[in-house]
């Protein structure tokens, strides 16, 4: 099983727009952190997308990937779904449904943002298409993705929660503010672990900082693990030299091998 970072910056994204600190400005190409997304590549080679943000369209096409078979839905912000009519190409490829796997609390908001998808009495001009995407809802029970068991794990994003998931050895979390008891269980025992982590200092109201993010780490005891929804408020470099040796910072284009 192999995971490719996408993207991995927060809703602003980095560089952000007019800014000239040293991170928005860095010549590290690991410093340029556009929106959070990932993709799971199973043993069997089929991939599971997680989230579609904003430039969902350029991250697959700078990372190679021009095949995803079905779709992860943390949660419904702006920043993790408004990219979802670049998923039209591949509903036009595959020539049947997406399945895109969404805690079912999100599925009525997410069905009206964007009725032309999802909205069987409207069809697209002759000619043209839509994206043909089938929402499929998830509870606290393991969902089955391309052959694969994917465990939900459920975390706090005040004021709406946001569903990581365990799949083998691949614990992954982002947007959380904390990790629960039950997230906690879920999460035992994975090898590779990826967590969200905003900048180092202080709190922050609805996302993890890398401290809290590390303590987190060190409870779950993964052999690695990786950062993601990063600020421009830390660089890679810094990153690198400040943290432990089993926790590292993630980048655009990162892949790994988890199994």
């Amino acid at each position: 099983m192999k995971l490719t970072f996408l993207g991995t910056g927060t809703s602003f994204g980095v560089p952000v727009v007019g800014c000239t600190c040293r991170v928005c400005t860095s010549e590290d190409p690991r410093d340029t952190r556009t929106r959070h997304a990932a993709v799971v590549e199973t043993a069997t080679g089929a991939r599971i997308l997680i989230d579609t943000p904003p430039e969902l369209r350029q991250q697959l096409l700078t990372c190679g990937i021009d095949r995803i078979d079905e779709v992860w839905f943390t949660h419904i912000h702006a920043d993790h779904v408004h990219g979802i009519d670049d998923l039209r190409i591949f509903t036009a490829k595959l020539g049947r449904d997406l399945n895109a796997h969404i805690a079912s609390e999100y599925v009525e908001e997410l069905t009206q943002r964007f009725r032309y998808i999802f909205d069987d009495q409207w069809q697209p001009p002759a000619g043209t298409t839509k994206p043909e995407i089938r929402l499929v809802p998830f509870g606290d029970e393991p969902v089955e993705i391309c052959g694969e068991s994917f465990l939900p794990v459920q975390v706090p994003h005040p004021p709406v929660s946001a569903y990581g998931f365990r799949v083998g050895d691949l614990g992954y979390v982002t947007d959380a503010k904390t990790l629960e008891p039950e997230a906690l269980r879920r999460l035992e025992g994975v090898r590779i672990l990826v967590l969200n982590a905003l900048w180092f200092g202080d709190p922050h109201p609805t996302h993890l900082v890398i401290e809290e993010a590390v303590e987190f780490a060190d409870r779950i005891g993964a052999e690695t693990t990786y950062l993601t929804h990063l600020t421009h408020r830390v660089g890679h470099l810094e990153m690198e030299g400040k943290l432990p040796p089993h926790v590292r910072p993630a980048f655009d284009g990162l892949t790994i091998e988890v199994c």
